[in-house]
């Protein structure tokens, strides 16, 4: 496998790059030990190159060195950017949790709510089709936004027929006092009759006898 296909960090390719030819400047003067090592008193030229060799090789060193510090530099910074990604998926996750389980209490009450027997399902109100024979201007209304006008108009007819009663119970009132005061009245008269029968009962009586 090609270490190329390993490493797909894009910021990592110089520092391949620099390790690459610092390994093949190493391997040079090793092999260029290697072909002079025979040679006793070596001349100037090859002091000089092999200097240059080494001069090279250090200066390949120091240049992955660098590239290697900043390399570790790198990985911590991302591996702290991973850490605190790491943290703040977690505490979304976590979000997500809670405001899955505020949904299923949420529908839990909603349908607690939708199977609740109210009590206005039981109102003796007009049939949908009577109030809306009366108001067709509500029918493109939901049932949501009827139901309270239904409830409304229920409460104004009640509340007009507990007028026209007080009303009724007034009249009602009236009338019996009337008869009441018609009673005592007619009551009045008859005790007068009979006070008056009974003061021409002498009379009848003297009469009779004459007869």
């Amino acid at each position: 496998m090609a270490i190329e296909s390993v490493i797909t960090d894009v910021s990592l390719r110089p520092l391949l790059q620099t390790s690459r030819a610092t390994l093949a400047q190493a391997l040079s003067s090793l092999s260029w030990i290697e072909e002079n090592a025979a040679t006793a008193n070596p001349p100037l030229e090859l002091k000089l190159d092999l200097a240059e060799r080494q001069k090279i090789l250090h200066a390949y060193l120091s240049k992955l060195r660098g590239q290697h510090r900043q390399a570790a530099f790198g990985a911590r910074a991302t591996k702290q950017e991973t850490a605190e990604a790491r943290q703040e998926v977690d505490r979304l996750l976590l979000q997500l949790q809670n405001l899955y389980y505020e949904q299923r209490h949420l529908m839990g009450e909603i349908g607690a709510c939708e199977g609740y027997d109210h009590a206005y399902t039981h109102l003796p109100l007009l049939s949908l089709e009577e109030y809306l024979t009366q108001f067709p201007d509500q029918a493109e209304l939901s049932e949501q936004e009827l139901m309270p006008l239904r409830i409304e108009h229920e409460k104004q007819e009640r509340e007009k027929m507990e007028q026209e009663r007080l009303e009724l119970v007034k009249i009602k009132d009236g009338l019996v006092k009337e008869n009441t005061r018609k009673k005592d009245e007619l009551k009045k008269m008859d005790e007068k009759l009979e006070v008056m029968i009974d003061g021409l009962k002498p009379l009848e009586e003297a009469l009779q006898k004459d007869l």
